[in-house]
């Protein structure tokens, strides 16, 4: 079963409908029992940092993700308060991922929506993906890299496209809606 965590984020039924074209099986839930019952936990998101993170503190789910010890992949949003400060609404993350989200420099090119090449891929998300594919974006705030970057993509510089440290894998694109590599991508999380 895999637990998609529920606090009234964007892209939860997407992310569901993903998974149901995988045949994997998934409740949304915010029930900590269940949540740590499952097999693997997809933290998704589309909103506002600071209004999401006040909403994760509401339902104690900032100090339930931060432990989990089964794969856990967090999507946009999910992966941006993975981390540690965030210049959104001047908000303080999870700091699973021990690196800072910064607002893109030029307001007239932002957000960053569409299709871009993801490379320098160095994670088991992307088993049988080849080299420099596209996956689809939407964001106006990216991940800076560190040593936690798993792979690179490069609008107006070049940022986090995916990070990793111990059970814990993020996206910023949508894997969810990055089509057939995309769900490669969702498959390669659910082997793991």
């Amino acid at each position: 079963m895999i637990a998609i965590i529920k606090y009234n984020g964007g892209n939860v039924q997407s992310v569901q409908n993903a998974l149901d074209r995988l045949n994997a099986e998934s409740i949304v839930t915010d029930n900590f029992d269940l949540i740590q019952k499952a097999d693997k936990v997809i933290f998704p998101g589309v909103g506002e940092a600071s209004s999401t993170m006040k909403l994760l503190k509401e339902k104690g789910l900032d100090l339930l993700i931060p432990k989990l010890t089964q794969p856990v992949l967090g999507i946009c949003l999910g992966m941006q308060l993975m981390c540690g400060n965030n210049e959104e609404g001047d908000t303080k993350g999870m700091n699973i991922f021990d690196t800072n989200v910064k607002k893109f420099p030029s307001e007239n090119i932002v957000p960053h929506m569409g299709w871009n090449t993801v490379s320098e891929t160095k994670s088991p998300l992307f088993s049988e993906i080849s080299e420099e594919n596209d996956f689809y974006f939407v964001h106006s705030y990216y991940c800076e890299l560190s040593k936690f970057t798993t792979s690179v993509c490069d609008y107006i510089l070049p940022f986090s496209a995916t990070l990793q440290k111990d059970n814990f894998f993020a996206t910023q694109f949508h894997p969810e809606k990055s089509g057939k590599i995309g769900n490669l991508l969702l498959k390669n999380f659910l082997k793991l």
